[in-house]
């Protein structure tokens, strides 16, 4: 399935694997239909063999063969395609958030359907100055509009299992914290709308607990008796199809067995290891609640092997195929 309008795909980290993986599944005729936004130079250093500049996504289509196109946004730093492999570097940081705020500009202009987005180093944004702990954030606050930031939530999917997170990219004691009613509720409203891109039918989600056997009836914690419990009530009062607080260490063994359509998870760790898990080739990352379709691959920068040719592309052509999928417009019966 295609789109009338190209996917972008935002270049990530100069001194990690992103530019690689573009490039290998730009070689195997996965991106026909993709621009990346990014610095040539550095695409051509991870073994794109020639690349065709664009003024404009829409472009896409007077690119001649073999050539990977590539929209340069403006205010790159100079130099990214001189940088060492694997090291942290604020001048890539800096690039990578520049390519990401070029991308949403584009994407919500119309003339692009979705972003993908390939890996970021989290420190290598912090050297670079950039306010934001990862993607997720950053998106949010890019697609700010006149009613503020969109509440948004990170979503990891394969074949298997869907699991969306409560609480992201903050210390355990944070997360804990901020795991509240509303912040649950909003959760479930968010994954419930969410969820019809990927089942026909009104969606089954799962809560799992914060605590060992989800509390244990308030023996090993009583956030789900007094937040998490109250808040799946709420919500199946609305006429959301949810169900829990389940034991966190058997939820994702019933989503995976086809019990439930996706998992709702407390804090980061809780969901996303269940998911990688299974195999991060296969993984998809996809952020919930944005004006667009945004997804990446689930894995990072991988800087221990950057620049080796060793770098697997599975998970980002995984990324292009949900992005597809969800930028398709409906079936019309």
């Amino acid at each position: 399935m295609t789109t009338a309008l190209p996917l972008l795909v935002t270049m990530g980290d100069a001194a990690g694997i992103g530019p690689e993986i573009i490039v290998r599944a730009f070689e195997r005729g996965e991106l026909a239909d993709a621009v990346v936004i990014g610095d040539a130079a550095v695409l051509r250093r991870a073994g794109a063999p020639m690349t065709a500049r664009l003024e404009s996504p829409r472009d896409l289509g007077a690119v001649p063969p073999g050539c990977l196109p590539v929209l340069e946004p403006p205010g790159l730093p100079s130099g990214l395609a001189a940088l060492p492999w694997g090291r942290i570097d604020a001048r890539a940081g800096a690039a990578a958030a520049r390519c990401i705020e070029e991308a949403v500009r584009r994407v919500r202009t119309g003339a692009a359907a979705a972003i993908v987005t390939a890996p970021i180093h989290k420190e290598a944004l912090a050297a670079a100055g950039v306010p934001f702990a990862g993607h997720t954030e950053m998106l949010q606050h890019l697609a700010r509009g006149a009613d503020g930031v969109p509440p948004v939530r990170m979503m990891l999917a394969n074949e298997e299992l869907r699991v969306v997170l409560v609480t992201i990219h903050v210390a355990l004691r944070r997360a804990i914290e901020l795991v509240t009613f509303d912040a649950v509720l909003e959760t479930l409203h968010i994954a419930h709308r969410a969820a019809g891109g990927f089942v026909d039918a009104a969606p089954r989600i799962a809560v799992a607990g914060l605590n060992p056997h989800a509390g244990e009836g308030g023996l090993f914690g009583d956030e789900e008796l007094r937040i998490i419990g109250p808040a799946i009530e709420a919500a199946a009062a609305e006429g959301i199809d949810v169900r829990g607080p389940f034991a966190p260490d058997t939820v994702f063994m019933r989503a995976r067995r086809g019990e439930f359509d996706l998992v709702v998870a407390m804090t980061h760790d809780h969901g996303l290891i269940p998911v990688k898990y299974l195999g991060v080739e296969r993984g998809v990352n996809v952020t919930l609640g944005l004006p667009f379709v945004r997804t990446s691959p689930d894995h990072g920068t991988a800087y221990d092997i950057a620049g080796q040719g060793r770098a697997d592309p599975a998970s980002l052509l995984a990324a292009f195929a949900m992005a597809r999928r969800l930028a398709a417009p409906p079936a019309r019966g």
